[in-house]
């Protein structure tokens, strides 16, 4: 039988960074699911809270305080053993060492494990992310230089990196000055996923004002990955003094049709599950709820 051992650490070593994205695949392979958010993954080489479970040298389970959350995986040939509910309070342990307070749990499709585990931990559901999706057929239209229409005074372009970050970071924390996450990316968020393989400026859409191009009104970008025929609404906004245009209808559409011209046949994206604004617009466009993420929490604790 191997030695089991659940050392946190401040940095993880490059080998270790790969091994935990291997575990992460696997995981992955295994539930239908990642265990980890896109900022868990993109942090694995930065200084942070890690907790590693070692079989003799082997990792067979991570977790991470990623942004005051919680996020963790155990191998899926190691399940069933209870390194779930220790690598669990491992992460408790860590948090109050270091004055992190956890403000929840992330159980990415809410499988059957995670809310054994919450129960277990005495956590309850606090916040709900559904995952949309819907079929996309071919288009050769183009919307960039194209004006969306006279009512909303604008025209969209591709992101210039570089050029346009500063005044897409302040829409985007204006647009998203209630979301726990997104309206706190910084530069080096954004500059990190323009590093990104995936990052394509062209899908990049930003909605500008007809006489002053810099002047952003609102922004669709898009992701995708060269191999994968699925494409996502990364992040779709209006600057709050653009709403009431039509302006998300029209950059949803755009950035469809830029999707579509890559040969993409499914798009999905996320959305709160109760940002009633935007999934009135997701369902007019015929996008149907896949998966749901829940976050959980003990009561009273959650933001």
């Amino acid at each position: 039988m191997p030695t089991i051992s659940i050392r946190p650490v401040g940095l993880l070593p490059p080998e270790h960074q790969e091994a935990v994205r291997e575990l992460a695949a696997r995981g992955r392979a295994e539930d239908g699911v990642s265990a980890f958010n896109e900022d868990a993954l993109l942090g694995l080489d930065r200084e942070g809270h890690h907790v590693m479970v070692l079989a003799d040298d082997q990792i067979v389970g991570y977790g991470t305080l990623c942004d005051r959350t919680a996020q963790l995986l155990i191998d899926p040939v190691r399940r069933r053993l209870g390194l779930g509910a220790r690598l669990a309070h491992a992460l408790l342990m860590l948090a109050e060492q270091t004055g992190v307070e956890i403000r929840g749990w992330w159980a990415f499709a809410d499988l059957p494990a995670a809310q054994h585990l919450a129960e277990r931990l005495g956590l309850v559901r606090v916040r709900e992310l559904l995952k949309l999706a819907r079929p996309l057929a071919a288009s050769a239209d183009d919307p960039q230089g194209r004006s969306p229409g006279p009512a909303s005074e604008a025209v969209i372009r591709p992101f210039v990196p570089g050029h346009d970050d500063q005044a897409w970071l302040a829409l985007n924390a204006a647009a998203f000055a209630t979301h726990p996450e997104q309206g706190r990316m910084t530069l080096a968020d954004l500059r990190a996923r323009i590093d990104e393989p995936w990052f394509d400026p062209a899908g990049f859409l930003l909605a500008v004002d007809a006489d002053d191009p810099d002047r952003l009104l609102g922004f669709h970008w898009t992701k995708h990955e060269p191999s994968s025929s699925v494409g996502e609404v990364y992040v779709l906004a209006v600057a709050p003094e653009a709403a009431g245009r039509g302006l998300g209808g029209v950059l949803l559409e755009a950035g469809l049709a830029h999707l579509a011209g890559l040969g993409v046949d499914t798009v999905e994206l996320y959305v709160e599950g109760d940002n009633h604004p935007a999934l009135t617009l997701y369902r007019r466009a015929g996008f149907i709820t896949a998966a749901t993420d829940v976050m959980y929490a003990h009561p009273g604790k959650e933001d």
